[in-house]
């Protein structure tokens, strides 16, 4: 090994270029140590290692180009725009920015040769590139075209792929000179037996994969580099969650005499009868808390199984026993739902539940958390405000987490912490709409025992899922009025992916209005992440309330936001 420090071990900032600025927006992404860094895989690549003639463009295809300016000049419409015209002997295309300095017009002048990487569109009866990333070349015959395949990294604000390139670029550099700094865990055996190649290897080359790489395999992560470095992160994941579930076989717990009997009232008083599948999950929870090691579940069900209903059952029996109970929703918006659902089983049986959100009052804070802290609130039902440094709890005995995913590991198990009563751990029960492969659940649940809902309600109609392509979006449209005319409700969500929760904003605003005019019969709201609290409940009650017929929305909104008149 060599004398300095593991990779693992050495800090980004020993990167020349990477101060503490920088380094604030790598942490964003999870990057610390230069091994961080060479983890942080490239999502997709591009092929700029050969230029392709102007008369051979596709529109829709991404491509690299070298060509001259013939005319560049400034267009003034509905937006001022850059219009510049190059060729290449072969054909003509225009290049389009919506956004540009004088500097820009002045470069692109008339004779310059230009070599530009963006997606081909058709325009009129051309084509055109719209602000595609582009470089001057004063030496079309010398001037060297990429190696191999351009990576294009996951991203936050502030880091741009040019960054990103460099940055990874210098961490291979250090890894060449110090091979050793990066140890190989995977065994020889297991290597050969799977035709895995080394680790190093697999590093240099998905970073920069070789001008004839199968792009395809690339593409569906097929290439052996790729594989083998899944392999290992998902066996490291599956060991670290076997190894935590070890460790929680030792964590005793308080025991939960007689579930059945105390909960045996209200299930006589609910309006419906379980489903086969909900006594089934109901009967393993109930073990569970009647042992002294801590229950660790994982509860799976679509939207509409009933799985509110168990938690409010498993929290009876718990509360019955002279314990507290704490449930953490990922959003205020399925906090609040909870709180509605829950307050109308447990209060008429004299539980004394409130909801603790980042939104809560002062006055009304500090008062939970006192009734937390003497025991007297029985349940709490809240966000991530449940696992903050002031939050303390008497006689904590079960945590109830729903859309685990949201929160992550780290967060679930400060939790739990809060609970911790010298020995003693609390109970935890994980509920989530999302499907789980057997295998993903392996991997990802691996601490967790799994009860599955796997029967609806009698009267439920099954969910189909369908994928369109946005060629179609007009008749995704008029599906969308024919079932707001037949009295329906819909969500329309705009999710990217890698991006700012600004753009995510940004297209929900455009995609509301896009339907309003579309739609101008319907009623059309709108919610997103950088609205205020308040905004956010009066559009998701005006959605409750039927008086939004098309709710647009980015992730903000949660799979088990419950409006039962909304079916699209």
């Amino acid at each position: 090994m060599d004398s300095a420090a593991a990779l693992d071990q050495t800090s980004l900032t020993s990167l020349r270029g990477i101060g503490s600025r920088v380094a604030e927006r790598f942490e964003r992404l999870g990057i610390q140590t230069v091994q961080d860094l060479l983890f942080h895989l490239p999502a997709r690549y591009e092929d700029r290692t050969r230029l392709v003639p102007l008369g051979s463009l596709q529109p829709g295809s991404e491509a690299l180009i070298q060509a001259q300016v013939e005319l560049t000049e400034v267009r003034f419409g509905k937006r001022r725009m850059l219009l510049s015209r190059i060729a290449d002997g072969t054909g003509f295309l225009t290049l389009r920015f919506f956004h540009f300095s004088a500097a820009q017009q002045q470069n692109l002048a008339r004779g310059v040769t230009v070599r530009c990487y963006g997606e081909v569109r058709r325009s009129g009866p051309g084509l055109e590139m719209v602000h595609p990333e582009y470089s001057i070349i004063s030496d079309p015959e010398h001037d060297l075209i990429e190696p191999s395949l351009t990576p294009v990294y996951p991203t936050t604000e502030g880091l741009h792929q040019l960054s990103l390139r460099k940055f990874s670029a210098l961490a291979l550099e250090l890894l060449d000179k110090h091979p050793k700094r990066l140890p190989e865990l995977l065994p020889a055996d297991i290597r050969k037996s799977h035709h895995f190649p080394e680790l190093i290897t697999s590093i240099r080359y998905v970073h920069h994969p070789s001008r004839n790489a199968d792009t395809e395999m690339l593409r569906d992560g097929r290439d052996p580099t790729q594989r083998r470095l899944a392999f290992e992160e998902l066996l490291a994941q599956h060991l670290s969650l076997r190894q935590l579930r070890r460790s929680a076989q030792h964590d005793y717990t308080l025991q939960i005499k007689n579930p059945a009997e105390n909960t045996a009232d209200l299930i006589a008083k609910l309006p419906f009868k379980l489903t086969g599948a909900q006594q089934r999950v109901l009967s393993e929870i109930f073990h569970d808390l009647n042992r002294q090691v801590a229950m660790q579940r994982l509860l799976q069900g679509d939207v509409g199984s009933g799985k509110t209903i168990i938690a409010a059952l498993a929290s009876l029996a718990v509360i019955r026993a002279g314990y507290q109970v704490a449930l953490m929703a990922p959003t205020e918006l399925l906090s609040e739902q909870h709180s509605r659902t829950l307050l109308q089983w447990l209060e008429p049986l004299g539980i004394h539940m409130a909801i603790l959100t980042g939104k809560t009052l002062a006055a009304q804070r500090r008062q939970i958390l006192a009734d937390m802290a003497d025991g007297s609130l029985q349940l709490v039902v809240g966000t991530h405000a449940l696992f903050q440094a002031d939050t303390v709890f008497s006689h904590l005995a079960l945590i109830i987490v729903d859309e685990q995913h949201r929160f992550g590991v780290h967060q679930r198990l400060a939790l739990r912490e809060k609970g911790r009563q010298g020995d003693h751990t609390p109970h935890q029960l994980i509920m989530t709409a999302t499907p789980i492969p057997r295998t993903l659940a392996m991997t990802a649940y691996a601490d967790l025992d799994t009860s599955i809902i796997d029967e609806l309600p009698p009267g439920r109609q099954p969910v189909e899922t369908a994928v369109m392509p946005d060629e179609r979006r007009d008749e995704i449209i008029e599906r969308v009025r024919l079932a707001c005319q037949s009295g329906r409700q819909v969500y329309w969500v705009c999710t990217l992916i890698d991006e700012s929760e600004t753009l995510q904003a940004q297209a929900a605003e455009e995609t509301a209005s896009q339907l309003a005019e579309n739609l101008a019969e319907l009623s059309v709201g709108l919610i997103h992440g950088r609205m205020k609290p308040a905004e956010k409940e009066l559009a998701m009650d005006a959605f409750r309330s039927s008086n939004i017929d098309i709710l647009v929305a980015t992730t903000v909104i949660e799979v088990g936001v419950d409006v039962p008149n909304a079916s699209l």
